[in-house]
């Protein structure tokens, strides 16, 4: 079965402060997953890293089998957030 959703060493930081830290997901399609931690633990930032909203400092993310960074408009119409 295909992922919805792929990451491979997704890291950023703010400042000094890491908020995501080597990200490694694999969603396979018709999954649902949850996200959970402690607030400050990198959840949105994660997210939107997936998205495209914010550009990660390393690694790759995969959505739908398109990078993150270069969503077509079709497949974004697809997504909720």
């Amino acid at each position: 079965m295909p992922n919805a959703i792929v990451t491979g060493q997704l890291r950023k930081h703010y400042g000094e402060k890491r908020v995501v830290d080597s990200l490694n997901l694999r969603v396979p399609r018709g999954s649902v997953y949850g996200l959970l931690g402690r607030n400050g633990a990198g959840k949105s930032t994660a997210i939107k890293m997936l998205l495209g909203m914010v550009r990660p400092d390393y690694g790759e993310a995969e959505l739908l089998g398109e990078p993150a960074a270069q969503l077509r408009p079709k497949t974004r119409a697809r997504i909720a957030y």
